[in-house]
């Protein structure tokens, strides 16, 4: 949400094309009024790309440069789509087609079916799970309902990057991915549950796709129908296409290049799913002719949130890294982010909604606060927590805790348990009400440790988990509690939970919460183990987990809360520490490497012009706005080029090293009376005063100060290390 969208829920159109263009800063202005060839607009978290991208689809359209019908705008949620069509109507341009990449190819392969294949289209499925256990009883390989949703998704996965069975297991080993089960068994499991879908007459999701791909493939009269239905496409959250997407996005355009692509490769997080940054980071090698706009300005979060994103992609490594957008925030000083360390889970959940209430009861409404973790499995400590104060709360993107299927089965176990446990022999050896319970859901799946993998597997682990640590919570609370009482609370529990709560407090994992922004945001259980999460083991995994906090931050407009637990239970070992994502930007927590602003890409714009032999572009920067950067001492932006520099106000004192800038200087001599130059052109001073204030340690630190280029870091950086370093001497030489 940009400032533009706090106005009126129902704003007048306005009068003109021109007019479409008021209110838009000069990059959303650039995006506007770019309507011809191919545009990639690079839009940092809250820097009003919807805005950018609607305005100009609006605009064309008033100014009479595209008809209403020929343009095709995708994205990737219905309720996306919603809000594009909804804001393409109050900008006066009705009739635009904004759709999913499902819908818009489905719409197309209903249309064309009878034609190209004949006959009416397959019965679509809307839930496959039920065919893959048809599919696995064939194949006589048992899987229980975690494998089975496993399985499932790998299907999913192998249809969306274009694997067919027979490729299953090599494309998995060479993806990294952790197979559910052997990899032989996903593939023959894939090509039963293909063959049952013939049989049965039917499709899934993913077959949407790939058949609306095969028909314009094999068809080249209904792929003529269709571009010249479609001149002009929009792609909204390009970073989140998969192959089969950009494939089907490939013969919409055919040899044509009217696309406008908009993404962010820092807000990645739906790799597992077949998603890519890829097509988004090569776009300028596919078109080397595009115009690409970096739209930074950040209309959403005061410059302390934006201070704490930039610093969390400043660590960043990795091809998404490379290509970082630096926010610069539009919004006035806020307060800075409030770090909360706590013993355990509990009591963490507790001060959040302590902290809660109290924002509630100074004024701040419900429905614009949020709590957000990593896993769904969290969700029941907030939900009981915010209960306890008395605090309203909605579920998004998950079912309530208790009415997960893995939590209703445990819940008839237990109760069954506590009828007939004196039959049960796995009860024979529990002495006590917490080994019970454990005995009890060993039998749903329950293990001491967790299981190696991701997805469904894990998360049915994490909510039997969460039962026994509640069984040993009561235990501990009310000396003995017997199986039967245990009982009687779950059933309380859950009941008070299934309250009507429409208007509340958010509870919301990190992925579900993309796309979405409020006030007040409190980052939960911001860990080892559960930020980055345990089976994040490669680097690309983990760096997708420092996107998925980033994408969290970014979430807040004003306050942040972030917190983390010790111990996972009261009274448990306090082996947990804070993030490592955290190192260096949360006070007391060290020196982090990248924090400046030097490294991140500022807004503005490049174009790209077609050029003779073969088509290479010439690209022609233009000048761009200077991203400011925050004095290191007092945080006051800085706009004086000195004080960047310096990265400090002039009046804010120095933390200079005497030494070094004298041993600096005396180098600077001798290398501009050999050179034959001035001084400052080898270094000024006030790049001199902030090597010294920074004393940089290596290439990647020198590097990052103001002044010190490529050219420079190549032919003084090793002597100026060796300084820094305090080696002496160096340079000084006359043969040297």
């Amino acid at each position: 949400m940009t400032a533009a969208t706090h106005s009126t829920l129902f704003p007048q159109v306005p009068d003109s094309a021109d007019a479409v263009l008021e209110g838009l800063d000069p990059e959303q202005r650039e995006v506007a009024t770019a309507l011809r060839g191919p545009v990639c607009v690079l839009a940092g978290a809250g820097t009003g790309k919807t805005r950018a991208i609607t305005h100009r689809v609006a605009y064309g359209v008033r100014a009479g440069i595209l008809q209403p019908s020929s343009v095709l705008a995708v994205t990737f949620t219905n309720r996306a789509a919603g809000e594009m069509r909804g804001r393409l109507r109050q900008l006066g341009a009705s009739g635009v087609q904004a759709r999913t990449f499902h819908s818009a190819a489905l719409r197309q392969l209903q249309y064309f079916w009878p034609k190209a294949i004949g006959g009416s289209l397959p019965r679509l499925v809307d839930r496959k799970i039920q065919l893959v256990a048809d599919a696995a009883a064939a194949c006589r390989i048992r899987l229980d309902r975690g494998e089975l949703r496993d399985a499932t998704a790998e299907i999913e996965w192998s249809k969306v990057t274009q694997t067919v069975p027979a490729d299953y297991a090599v494309t998995a080993a060479k993806a990294g991915r952790e197979t559910p089960r052997d990899p032989a068994e996903i593939a023959q499991l894939y090509a039963a549950y293909e063959d049952l879908k013939r049989a049965r007459s039917v499709i899934d999701f993913e077959d949407v796709l790939l058949l609306t791909v095969a028909v314009l493939q094999d068809r080249h009269d209904v792929a003529e129908q269709v571009r010249a239905q479609y001149q002009h496409f929009v792609v909204d959250e390009y970073q989140d296409v998969s192959p089969l997407q950009q494939r089907l996005l490939e013969l919409w355009l055919g040899d044509r290049d009217d696309l406008c692509v908009v993404g962010d490769a820092s807000q990645t997080i739906y790799s597992f799913t077949g998603a890519t940054p890829d097509h988004l980071l090569d776009f300028r090698v596919r078109h080397p002719g595009a115009t690409v706009v970096k739209l930074v300005r950040d209309y959403r979060s005061t410059p302390q949130v934006v201070h704490l994103a930039n610093g969390l992609l400043a660590q960043a490594r990795g091809r998404a890294a490379d290509h970082r957008l630096e926010l610069v925030s539009q919004r006035s000083a806020g307060p800075e982010p409030v770090y909360a360390e706590y013993p355990d889970e509990p009591a963490e959940a507790e001060g959040a909604a302590r902290r809660i209430r109290e924002l509630i009861d100074s004024g701040v409404p419900a429905a614009e606060i949020a709590v957000l973790f990593r896993t769904n499995s969290q969700s029941e400590t907030y939900e009981q927590a915010l209960a306890d104060f008395g605090v309203p709360y909605q579920l998004r993107g998950a079912e309530r805790f208790f009415d997960r299927p893995e939590v209703r089965k445990a819940g008839s176990a237990l109760r069954a348990a506590a009828r007939f446990g004196g039959n049960d022999s796995l009860l024979d050896d529990a002495v006590d009400l917490p080994s019970q319970v454990r005995a009890v859901l060993s039998g749903e799946g329950w293990t001491t440790q967790p299981p190696a993998g991701s997805g469904a597997v894990r998360e049915r682990w994490e909510s039997l988990a969460a039962l026994v640590g509640l069984a040993q919570d009561f235990a501990a609370a009310r000396e003995g509690a017997t199986l039967s009482d245990l009982v009687v609370e779950l059933d309380e529990r859950a009941g008070a939970q299934h309250a009507p709560t429409v208007q509340g407090v958010t509870l919301a994992s990190l992925h579900s919460a993309k796309g979405l922004e409020w006030d007040v945001v409190f980052l939960v259980g911001v860990a080892e183990g559960m930020m980055p999460i345990t089976y994040a083991k490669t680097d690309e995994q983990i760096e997708e987990e420092r996107r998925l906090l980033y994408v969290g931050v970014t979430r807040a407009r004003e306050n942040l809360h972030l917190s983390w637990a010790l111990a996972r239970s009261p009274g448990g070992r306090p082996s947990r520490r804070a993030s490592r994502f955290l190192k260096g930007l949360r006070p007391g927590s060290g020196t982090a490497a990248g924090r400046t602003a030097a490294g991140g890409a500022g807004g503005g714009v490049e174009r790209g012009l077609k050029g003779g032999g073969g088509g290479v572009a010439v690209t022609v920067p233009r000048r761009t706005r200077r991203t400011p950067a925050r004095c290191r001492v007092c945080g006051r932006t800085l706009t004086d080029a000195g004080e960047m520099k310096l990265m400090r106000c002039e009046g804010c004192p120095s933390d200079m090293d005497e030494g070094v800038y004298e041993r600096l200087c005396e180098w600077r001599a001798v290398q501009a009376e050999r050179s034959g130059q001035p001084a400052f052109c080898v270094f000024t001073d006030k790049t001199l005063v902030a090597i010294a204030e920074s004393v940089p340690e290596d290439e990647r630190d020198l590097a990052r100060i103001p002044g010190v280029g490529a050219r420079k870091l190549n032919r003084y950086g090793a002597e100026v290390l060796a300084i820094c370093a305090g080696q002496e001497g160096v340079g000084l030489d006359e043969d040297g």
